[in-house]
């Protein structure tokens, strides 16, 4: 049976990249029934697109967006920094659908801010063919570390994370991740919001941050590229949705991506008829 959630905040799933887990992220779609989704940036990653390289499973993905939109879902679409292509159609409603760059929402009596978080990211503002070559080389080494975990489990041995490991090593990486924090937290302070979402970083989290000036909770949603997470809101009180950690309770969708012969004629004539060019 699946479970019913207010909301849920996904992010930084880069559907056509190599480190996209669209399967994990499509058992856990089918596993809720959701009132509201907001997609928090980088769901496809245009900057890394390969016409050669999207897979039945990242089309799964968009047709289950689709799907629950059919079905009553509100869909929020944010723009990120790997979809910024679809910031021309900022405000543009197509159902249930709409694509904004940030949004404000009123849950339970709180203020909620909602955005991708690029906008504090130098590297993406004024050098993007670094941050692009950033993110060709981030997707090669989990590519890599996907082959290295692939032999670790045949060993028995656990999975490990090369970028987490670089992350945390790395005293710059660590402070970019505190500025982030410090400054998402300060703006959502100073315009008086209970809560601000981020993604962008791939960092889940979910802290209480209290300053001189006041207090506000900080969120971020994750990835589907190493860690696998989402954000729900259900009763007033915010959790951390971890695939890894509930595996075993997902709906039970094997032979789906296999079986499953999908029409995608009206995605792609929908992007055609906006003109998105990749």
């Amino acid at each position: 049976m699946k479970r019913k959630v207010e909301l849920v905040v996904i992010s930084d799933v880069h559907l056509g990249t190599y480190g996209c887990h669209a399967k994990e992220l499509l058992k856990y779609l089918n596993s809720i029934k959701p009132k509201k989704i907001i997609l928090n940036g980088d769901i496809i990653d245009i900057w890394q697109f390969r016409k050669s390289y999207f897979p039945k499973a990242h089309l799964l993905i968009i047709k289950k967006i689709l799907s629950l939109a059919t079905k009553g879902t509100k869909v929020y679409y944010i723009t990120g920094n790997h979809d910024e292509k679809l910031r021309r159609f900022s405000n543009t409603k197509m159902g249930n659908i709409q694509i904004i760059d940030k949004l404000l929402l009123n849950l339970d009596g709180k203020k909620v801010w909602f955005f991708h978080g690029d906008v504090f990211d130098a590297s993406v503002q004024h050098a993007k063919w670094i941050a692009k070559l950033g993110g060709w080389g981030y997707d090669m080494l989990i590519l890599f570390n996907r082959f290295i975990n692939y032999f670790l489990e045949k060993a028995g041995q656990e999975k490990y994370s090369l970028s987490k490991k670089i992350k945390n090593s790395v005293k710059s990486a660590l402070k970019f991740i505190d500025d982030f924090e410090t400054t998402a937290t300060d703006l959502a302070i100073d315009n008086e919001f209970d809560y601000v979402v981020c993604g962008h970083i791939h960092q889940p989290c979910i802290k209480k941050i209290v300053t001189a000036q006041g207090s506000c909770e900080y969120l971020n949603s994750g990835d589907w590229v190493e860690n696998l997470t989402a954000l729900e809101y259900n009763n007033e009180r915010w959790t951390l949705y971890s695939y890894h950690e509930r595996e075993h309770l997902l709906v039970h969708i094997e032979n789906q991506i296999e079986s499953e012969d999908e029409d995608i004629g009206t995605m792609v004539a929908a992007m055609k008829a906006f003109k998105i060019t990749i």
